[in-house]
């Protein structure tokens, strides 16, 4: 059963903008923070982008995306968004979008719960 789907990806020029979704189950949604990561082709690791508390709004940003990405919640659709402003090249990758409990405060773990992923092609 698939339990977190991505939408929005696509390929922008340097300096666009991008909105990614991630409609998560309800069970997901009720009992976990939210977030995202990235992974760059041809890389193993995946890199932590932004996470959420959906129940008290704090958030957390990976520096590389500080004041460019913003990271927001909309409870009533069980969906989390990344709006992604001023993308660059190095911000090409497939997103994805996460669940689990260390998701905020951010501890850097494997998250229990993936989405299928969404490209994010930025050309310069």
């Amino acid at each position: 059963e698939v339990q977190l789907v991505e939408s929005g990806g696509g390929s922008v020029q340097a300096g666009g903008s991008l909105t990614l979704s991630c409609v998560a189950s309800e069970y997901i949604y009720s009992r976990n923070c939210m977030g995202w990561f990235r992974q760059v082709p041809g890389r193993k690791e995946r890199e932590g982008v932004a996470g959420i508390d959906t129940g008290g709004g704090g958030t957390y940003y990976a520096d590389s995306v500080k004041g460019r990405f913003t990271i927001s919640q909309d409870n009533a659709k069980n969906t989390v968004y990344l709006q992604m402003n001023d993308l660059k090249p190095d911000d090409t990758a497939m997103y994805f979008c996460a669940a689990d409990p260390t998701l905020f405060p951010w501890s850097g773990g494997a998250p229990n719960y993936w989405g299928q992923g969404t490209q994010v092609t930025v050309s310069s």
